[in-house]
């Protein structure tokens, strides 16, 4: 498999949201800007690089009776070194996220890159697959995130595009599943047209 192919793969072809619905708690719990998806985005990417590299690194050291909870306990340190920084450099996106942040640690995205690829790879291809699917997880929550506020609120990224309010629905948790179903039939129709 080309390295290019590692990246496209986690966009397209196994989108952690459109295509394999993981991660969805996340995915309706943060995406009610588009700020919002993408910080949850980047950070989630941010774990699945650094666990993927250690993952792949330290793979062949861990004993198979205790490769899950070693592979928590990888992920679990990012998640704080990660909070931390967040805590520091971007406070308001920290809060607005909040208990968010710490459930990476058990993210299925997270934890299932690191069993299902990491573990088996060298460590330039589970990188690469880390960038892949951060980047295909990113852009869903975006995408979902700037959606349900054009929609709610009127607004995109936190400009006001226009006067007045939006469907409050799109704001609330229903207009998440609203949104993201729309999203997922569309997301299949141009994927097939890829394809």
């Amino acid at each position: 498999m080309s390295k290019l192919s590692l990246i496209t793969r986690g966009i397209l072809k196994e989108n952690p949201i459109f295509v394999l619905f993981l991660g969805m708690c996340p995915t309706l719990g943060t995406t009610t800007s588009a700020i919002n998806g993408l910080g949850m985005g980047l950070a989630t990417t941010f774990v699945l690089i650094m666990s993927n590299i250690v993952i792949s690194s330290i793979a062949g050291l861990i004993p198979s009776k205790v490769r899950i909870p070693s592979y928590i306990v990888v992920i679990a340190a990012f998640v704080t070194i990660l909070q931390l920084l967040m805590q520091a450099y971007t406070p308001g996106l920290y809060e607005t996220l909040g208990l968010f942040i710490p459930l990476i640690v058990v993210n299925c995205i997270v934890l299932g890159r690191a069993e299902a690829f990491a573990s088996k790879n060298n460590i330039t291809d589970s990188a690469l697959d880390g960038i892949g699917i951060g980047l295909g997880f990113t852009l869903g929550l975006t995408v979902l995130g700037a959606v349900r506020e054009l929609l709610g609120s009127a607004s995109l990224f936190g400009i006001k595009l226009i006067d007045g309010d939006g469907m409050l629905v799109f704001v609330l948790a229903p207009g998440a599943f609203i949104a993201l179903g729309y999203l997922l039939v569309l997301f299949n129709k141009l994927k097939t047209r890829i394809s």
